[in-house]
């Protein structure tokens, strides 16, 4: 057997070694490159409807159950546009119109929702059809403590009486 045998069966194999990632290919090492930052792409500009809307939005803190919280700012770069952050993660929101008077802002690239009504607002994942976050409440949406309303008895009411008194007078056959 000869010699030559060998080392032509350890460079095969050592150039398969290479091939699959077993082994550097070369004595040197080469620095492995960062991955760039991610950019944000360009946001579109908002329908007069989306900036109406845009323009009701509660900023600022939001204290939510379970003491979480939430912050809506208004974006720096593009009118209508918020960034709210929510542990420690920030989205980019649009306002969406909505049928029913309530705020609605959306990160669809993230399938997130904010939601205000009148007395809370609360963070859903729309992909997975569930609360993120409920019971926020700005300060605009506290609600003043009204005083208690005294009911007063009122007079007794005899239901024939009333039912007679009501009704709308009979026309008489002929």
């Amino acid at each position: 057997m000869s010699l030559s045998a060998p080392r032509s069966l350890v460079l095969a194999l050592f150039g398969a070694a290479c091939l699959i990632g077993g082994l550097p290919a070369s004595a040197s090492t080469t620095a492995k490159k960062k991955p760039a930052a991610p950019v944000e792409a360009p946001l579109a500009d908002l329908a007069p409807e989306q900036v109406a809307n845009a323009e009701r939005v509660h900023v600022g803190d939001q204290d939510c159950e379970f003491r979480q919280q939430v912050k809506v700012q208004r974006h720096q770069a593009k009118d209508g546009y918020f960034h709210l952050n929510f542990k420690g993660k920030q989205y980019t929101m649009a306002p969406e119109p909505t049928t029913t008077g309530a705020v609605r802002l959306e990160d669809k690239k993230n399938g997130l929702v904010w939601i205000q009504i009148a007395n809370k607002s609360m963070l859903m994942n729309a992909r997975a059809g569930q609360r993120l976050v409920d019971e926020c409440v700005h300060p605009n949406q506290k609600m003043p403590q009204s005083a208690p309303v005294e009911l007063t008895p009122a007079a007794p009411v005899d239901p024939v009486t009333s039912a007679v008194s009501t009704a709308e007078p009979v026309a008489q056959a002929r």
